[in-house]
């Protein structure tokens, strides 16, 4: 997955995507590798969705009148095109956290939950750029 995209400062970041991405690094310098996997996979994967929601606040959704409910990740992947495989990756962990989340942590194993965390702060650094803008 692309990691070093480019992304120039054009104006201060709006105050919600600010918001996200803090509470997502925050959370992310919170869980511990020697939380169990299902606790390292659970909250690696919601230190995810809000930066990729931060995104979504930095660059704005796109108008969907009434249409149903939609994923962060294929939300993501329109706003943000650069960010399709990033979007794919962690859309394809969503059915595991869903289980995870209730109960079935037999389908996270230690390899699944340290890759995920591993991703993750690949992602969270690739979203800071995006949100503030790479700094030259």
């Amino acid at each position: 997955m692309t990691s070093t995209l480019d992304f120039p400062v054009t104006q201060a970041p709006p105050a919600a995507a600010v918001t996200l991405l803090g509470q997502a690094e925050r959370g992310f310098a919170a869980v511990s590798e020697r939380a169990t996997p299902a606790h390292l996979f659970t909250e690696s994967y919601l230190c995810a969705l809000r930066a990729a929601a931060a995104l979504l606040a930095a660059r704005g959704r796109p108008h969907r009148g009434r249409a149903k409910p939609t994923s962060v990740w294929t939300l993501m992947a329109s706003v943000a095109p650069e960010m399709r495989e990033w979007a794919a990756y962690f859309a394809s962990c969503s059915a595991t956290r869903a289980a995870v989340q209730a109960g079935i942590t037999s389908r996270v194993g230690p390899r699944a939950a340290e890759d995920l965390h591993r991703q993750t702060a690949e992602f969270l650094a690739l979203i800071h750029r995006a949100v503030h803008g790479t700094r030259r």
